[in-house]
């Protein structure tokens, strides 16, 4: 005695699993494409993600130590934080060297930021172009130069080779020492 499946107990028809085949393999197509820039945003949001936790670091710990921290900016990648002690021995600086090929760097179709501290060079603090010599946090949260004027200032980063999206920048407003992200989105900085 043969036993006849209903429609519900049917499986797929050839047909509707090359359908089915068909729609899973566009979405993955789409995918694929989209993955090509989501993996040097990834980067640049991390290297943006890196700069801001150091000035905030930096800023805390001259704030909590009751020391002034000084902040530079290496090379064309890293930051190194050192604690200024007048007593005793300090510790050793902190440099911190992005990761994924992240740069201190400006595109020349992005605009300034909305804080509109300038954009002619990749560390631009004041007027002066590549920053001061000497950029340091005071026990008041404060940002200051070497002359100990408070100084603003934005540092710009991206991905060498990629597109201006991968544009991000961290601003420090000198008096209170407020430290900002941005990200440029293609059309305008958001924070």
């Amino acid at each position: 005695m043969r036993h006849r499946l209903s429609k519900s107990q049917q499986g797929f028809s050839l047909l509707e699993g090359l359908i089915a085949i068909a729609i899973i393999m566009i979405v993955m197509g789409m995918a694929m494409l989209n993955f090509g820039t989501v993996l040097p945003n990834f980067k640049a949001n991390s290297a943006m993600d890196q700069v801001l936790y150091q000035m905030r670091s930096a800023r805390e710990r001259a704030i909590a130590h009751r020391v002034e921290v000084q902040v530079q900016f290496v090379g064309t990648n890293q930051i190194t934080m050192t604690e200024i002690w007048t007593v005793g021995t300090p510790p050793a600086p902190v440099t911190v060297t992005f990761e994924g090929g992240a740069q201190f760097m400006t595109f020349a179709t992005v605009p300034d930021t909305p804080m509109a501290f300038g954009n002619s060079s990749a560390i631009y603090f004041e007027n002066l172009s590549g920053g001061p010599p000497v950029m340091k946090f005071t026990t008041n949260g404060s940002f200051i130069d070497g002359g100990n004027t408070l100084v603003n200032g934005t540092v710009f980063l991206g991905i060498p080779g990629g597109r201006p999206s991968t544009a991000r920048a961290v601003t420090i407003l000198g008096a209170t020492g407020r430290v900002r992200p941005y990200h440029y989105d293609g059309t305008a900085w958001q924070e």
